[in-house]
């Protein structure tokens, strides 16, 4: 037993010596037939044998693998605020409008931002990501949005869900380029997910437009403070 371990040690010795140069500087080196290396430990050996190329390869994985998994917990986490600001200001609609006429094509919409929420409430354990820390604020401001413009008329309901889905359309669609640059293939589930997710926003803006959103009082003005409030709260959910 002993002897047939010296003896592979050995060989593996005259099989490294025909590609190490010889010296002092790889007496350490470690023959054991098992072993494993940290990636911290395969830049130290690259180091130490001289290996420049291949220690800058890894490198520039690890800094691109960090940089990507920056990227993919800010999209998942400003989306994941979003959706939720989405559902309770359908939810705030609902309280004041859903008895009206109007009532079941908000439920409509709701309905799918409900599935929205659903989903990246799964993808935030599965990839790792913290939620953003205003998610209880979200809840309160999305919620007195949508029952404030409902008490202002079925019209100042529809202006918001058009505000709103233009941001969050144009926002997705950014997202989009993003994540293909990043790699289509690698990111092909958060990809697919956020095109659905996307042509659903591009319907309820429709939706609202369709029933009369640009009669509502004030119209334009409205509609400005609603995206200026929707893109600040996108800027503060990236980053807390």
């Amino acid at each position: 037993m002993g002897g047939g371990y010296g003896t592979e040690q050995a060989q593996m010795r005259h099989n490294l010596a025909t590609v190490l140069p010889a010296g002092p500087a790889y007496a350490h080196i470690n023959l054991r037939p098992r072993f494993s290396f940290s990636h911290s430990s395969l830049l130290s050996l690259c180091s130490t044998m001289n290996w420049p190329a291949l220690g800058q390869g890894l490198r520039q994985y690890s800094t691109r693998a960090a940089r990507n998994k920056r990227v993919i917990d800010r999209i998942i986490r400003v989306d994941h605020a979003g959706e939720l600001g989405a559902d309770r200001i359908y939810a705030g609609q609902m309280a004041v409008l859903g008895k009206t006429s109007v009532g079941p094509v908000i439920q409509h919409m709701w309905d799918q931002e409900k599935e929205h929420k659903a989903k990246f409430e799964e993808l935030i354990p599965q990839y790792r990501v913290r939620p953003t820390v205003l998610v209880p604020l979200w809840n309160v401001a999305g919620y007195v949005l949508g029952a404030g413009t409902a008490m202002l008329g079925r019209e100042a309901a529809m202006a918001c869900t058009v505000a709103v889905e233009s941001v969050i359309t144009d926002h997705y669609n950014s997202q989009l380029r993003e994540l293909i640059n990043l790699g289509e293939e690698e990111h092909k589930e958060l990809i697919e997910t956020i095109k659905k997710f996307r042509d659903d926003e591009m319907d309820h803006h429709d939706t609202g437009l369709a029933h009369d959103a640009e009669m509502a009082p004030a119209y334009t003005a409205l509609s400005n403070v609603i995206k200026a409030g929707c893109k600040a709260a996108v800027w503060v959910s990236e980053r807390i």
